[in-house]
């Protein structure tokens, strides 16, 4: 089975964003620990980029994904807006419009969306580094808004059942 990165976003001093107090590095490590945990179940070699709340550079996950030749690689975050509750939903990143990620990034987002999350597409985004160096398919999940009250309630209310539907959309698109 392919080995896959899990990247948790953010953590250390980095809190990512912010909310009333939540901070995107926390629920990015947990909803990345609890997917690693389904792959693995189910075959997949995970290596973590993280597993406590330490920071790396994204292009340091980047470049030790191409390291250990990873087969994917899987940034995992939380989105915001510069006005809470402005938008909803899932999208995901990824550096070309097609091929293998935005393969993948379509399968993560169909999953997430019947969980119940607004699916707002796979975009393109050529500037960030853990789409941009790294040598395989890499996919950033924003896995809802974390300054909208209505998918903080589902992140936590269905946080089980989001795991899956990541894990269940990477392994839909292997």
């Amino acid at each position: 089975m392919a080995l896959i990165v899990l990247d948790a976003g953010h953590g250390g001093d980095n809190p990512g964003a912010v909310y009333q107090g939540r901070q995107e590095k926390d629920d990015a490590l947990a909803l990345t620990m609890a997917v690693g945990e389904i792959l693995e179940r189910n075959g997949v070699d995970v290596y973590y980029s993280r597993t406590t709340d330490i920071y790396e550079t994204p292009t340091e996950k980047a470049l030790d994904a191409n390291r250990i030749g990873a087969e994917y690689f899987i940034s995992i975050h939380r989105n915001s807006s510069p006005i809470p509750n402005q938008y909803t939903g899932v999208e995901s990143l990824v550096y070309y419009p097609y091929g293998a990620a935005a393969n993948m990034a379509y399968s993560i987002n169909a999953e997430l969306e019947q969980i119940g999350f607004v699916n707002l597409g796979v975009n393109v985004r050529q500037n960030l580094a853990v789409l941009r160096r790294t040598n395989m398919p890499a996919v950033l999940v924003e896995v809802g808004f974390i300054n909208n009250d209505a998918d903080n309630r589902l992140f936590d209310d269905r946080f089980e059942e989001i795991a899956q539907a990541i894990a269940d959309g990477i392994l839909n698109a292997l």
